[in-house]
């Protein structure tokens, strides 16, 4: 069979994370049959979960946060009582008093924890290093790095499992579609303690397993999981007239409702009202998890609290759902994910994610309609992308995100993620702070959003980094044929060849077309 070094390409950028060094012939293995290559992954379901070493499902790890937040209560409080022994009166009234140094290593955890990502606990660099130096001297001595708290440890865990599994898969297809799927249904680390810890097992327990399967089932999932419900205030709202609602008066709370039609399902324009919002709002009141006590369920558990579920038939987009308790949200979760609305908004969101800023109609439609007819087979949708005909002659004009440029480069330098803080920091440096966008419509997807002069100045200094401390043992030509063999245009190969460094070779290579489009 001939070999289309092009089409490998395409395969391996726009539906993948790019080729992988050393020895692994991904470049080879694509061109023989590109789209047989992309769709092997879809036919290995199982592929799509994610295990590894010290990952915990979310109610344990709510418990962890609970139980961590009441020894740092504690510390406080022991901290405050021992406050009057240090008599503060006697200093002199130009002298600040000073820091308190009784704190529990919890609670000095806490306070220096939201460091713990930008600065790795290692002091030695390490040589996947993906960030760009700092400007300013670094002191003589440093102090001993803080130990990472449950929370961080937690996070790190899950980013690492997620960093090393895209940098290790053959073509990386499922891993994009987990990362568009995570971006469509987003949380925000950064909401809380309970968001942080959470954010990995959210997309292990409501994405990753529904990748592959009906976007209804992944809808119930994603809106049921206690990390989304804390992102949106579920827990806070509570139906008028229920006995909560009258007991604390207290009302209703739209965030998921809202979200739910305009980002999760129907989309701007899908044709509901304000109207609309609040009936779903008032449908899902109950949905919450378990707090510390225990007292509805595992804590950190998802749950329906009947006392605080609005009672009654409720109207939502014309249709009168009179189901009782739970099933009166699920019932009309299910039949958003059904309307025709949706499956445009989807399908629309899908090729601009993988084809083009400006998505070709023809093929949206096509995906429309095998989203219809399939009953939101996302499976069914994938492979219909990979078989159209447009998803292969696009060119390659899309910008990659931060995340994809960093894990194709780790790929190609066959560098396996051990230290996610160095991958963290350089996130959070590019605008794409791992699980924190900015809102709940996730981070942004065309290249007016990454191709600014600002991110692509600082992609090139993680570039020239990684050129310093790897480009003496490695040939970047070498690497290209890896990247992109004779796919590689001419002036990217003629640019490397003038470099005046091996070093300053890798780095355009990293920053070459061939690596930073998709």
């Amino acid at each position: 069979m001939a070999r289309d070094s092009q089409a490998a390409l395409v395969a391996l950028n726009r539906f993948g994370f790019g080729a992988r060094g050393g020895a692994s012939g991904d470049l080879v293995n694509a061109s023989s049959d590109p789209r047989g290559f992309v769709k092997a992954e879809l036919s290995r379901p199982n592929g799509v979960l994610l295990e590894a070493p010290g990952l915990q499902p979310t109610p344990q790890l709510g418990q962890a946060v609970f139980a961590y937040q009441d020894q740092v209560k504690q510390a406080r409080e022991a901290a405050k009582a021992a406050a009057p022994a240090e008599t503060p009166a006697q200093a002199p009234a130009d002298q600040k008093p000073p820091l308190r140094r009784n704190l529990s290593l919890n609670a000095a955890a806490e306070i220096t924890g939201q460091m713990a990502d930008a600065k790795p606990a290692g002091s030695a660099p390490q040589p996947e290093t993906m960030q760009p130096s700092a400007a300013a001297p670094q002191p003589a001595a440093k102090p001993a790095p803080q130990p990472l708290n449950v929370i961080q440890k937690a996070f790190r865990a899950e980013a690492l499992a997620r960093l090393q599994r895209a940098t290790l898969a053959e073509c990386g297809f499922t891993e994009r579609l987990v990362a568009f799927w995570s971006n469509h249904f987003c949380i925000s680390a950064s909401k809380g303690e309970l968001a942080r810890i959470w954010a990995g097992a959210f997309e292990r327990e409501a994405i990753r397993p529904h990748v592959l399967g009906r976007f209804a089932d992944m809808l119930r999932a994603v809106e049921q999981h206690p990390a989304m419900l804390f992102f949106l205030d579920n827990q806070q709202s509570l139906g008028p007239d229920s006995r909560a609602g009258q007991n604390r008066k207290r009302g209703l709370n739209e965030n998921l409702a809202r979200e739910i039609m305009e980002l999760h399902t129907l989309g701007v324009g899908g044709g509901y009202t304000q109207g609309d919002v609040t009936s779903l709002a008032r449908i899902i009141t109950g949905w919450t998890f378990a707090g510390r006590q225990g007292q509805l369920g595992a804590p950190g558990s998802f749950v329906f609290n009947v006392n605080a579920h609005q009672p009654g038939p409720q109207v939502l987009l014309g249709k009168t759902y009179d189901q009782a308790g739970l099933a009166q949200g699920e019932a009309a979760l299910a039949d958003l994910a059904r309307h025709p609305s949706t499956a445009n908004f989807i399908a629309t969101k899908f090729v601009r994610h993988f084809v083009a800023d400006d998505p070709p109609p023809a093929l949206v439609a096509r995906l429309r309609d095998v989203f219809v007819k399939t009953d939101g087979d996302l499976k069914a949708m994938a492979t219909a992308l990979v078989d159209s005909d447009e998803a292969w002659t696009a060119p390659l004009t899309k910008m990659r995100s931060p995340y994809d440029f960093l894990v194709a480069s780790g790929r190609l330098l066959a560098r396996v993620p051990e230290d996610p803080g160095l991958y963290l920091n350089s996130l959070n440096l590019l605008g794409q702070p791992l699980w924190s966008p900015p809102g709940p419509n996730g981070f942004p997807d065309s290249n007016a959003a990454w191709a600014a002069p600002e991110g692509i100045k600082l992609r090139l200094d993680i570039a020239a980094q990684i050129g310093a401390r790897l480009g003496n043992n490695i040939d970047p030509l070498d690497l290209l044929e890896f990247a992109a063999a004779d796919a590689a245009s001419a002036e990217t190969r003629r640019t490397i060849e003038r470099a005046e460094s091996r070093q300053q070779a890798l780095a355009l290579l990293l920053m070459s077309p061939e690596m930073q489009r998709r």
